[in-house]
């Protein structure tokens, strides 16, 4: 799925941002979501076509990329900015990154749900796995173990340091982002 993703995103990128000057401001939003859907048709093909297997245990999914707000955010925030050069580096660096963050959780949700990682037996059979981690709901939880982590590590990030005088850790700020920025809207 990430690799299918960084597929997308490198393409979408680059045909949006040789398109930057063509597409008119009305209809910015609809073509990037047609150029994605087509992009995300072509990998669907390609995919059921070249690895069935992998096709099979995705296709639900696939289609699903079209939506993905990564790639609609990059291409309005970064490649209908920027030269084609930079909005593919652009891709490969979301893409991957995309993909690491969706192997992590994975391996995170095979861990504890099933006592595995990538296949391969690591807890010992006395040890019960967790089952609800092999199921939808167990993405949101380690999702939320992850980001608790990261805060609680005091990882800071781009968008915490929107906020004037923010340091980067949500769990240490006393100072509400959304009253400021509502303030701000507001003089």
């Amino acid at each position: 799925m990430g690799l299918s993703t960084l597929a997308v995103l490198i393409f979408s990128n680059m045909i949006i941002s040789a398109m930057r000057n063509i597409i008119p401001d009305q209809v910015r939003l609809p073509a990037y979501i047609v150029i994605v859907a087509s992009l995300v048709t072509i990998v669907d093909l390609v995919m059921q076509a070249y690895v069935p297997g992998l096709y099979s245990a995705l296709s639900i999914y696939i289609p699903l990329i079209v939506v993905n707000c990564i790639i609609l955010g990059r291409a309005e925030a970064y490649a209908n900015k920027v030269t084609p050069d930079l909005a593919i580096m652009d891709g490969i660096g979301m893409g991957l990154g995309f993909t690491i963050a969706l192997t992590v959780i994975g391996l995170v949700r095979e861990f504890l749900g099933a006592g595995t990682a990538f296949g391969v037996t690591v807890l010992p059979e006395a040890c019960e796995p967790i089952a609800i981690f092999i199921k939808a709901p167990g993405a949101f939880l380690v999702m939320a173990v992850l980001i608790a982590i990261l805060n609680g590590a005091h990882i800071s990030t781009a968008a915490n340091k929107k906020v004037e005088g923010c340091d980067g850790c949500c769990a240490s700020c006393a100072k509400s982002c959304d009253k400021e920025g509502k303030e701000e809207t507001k003089a």
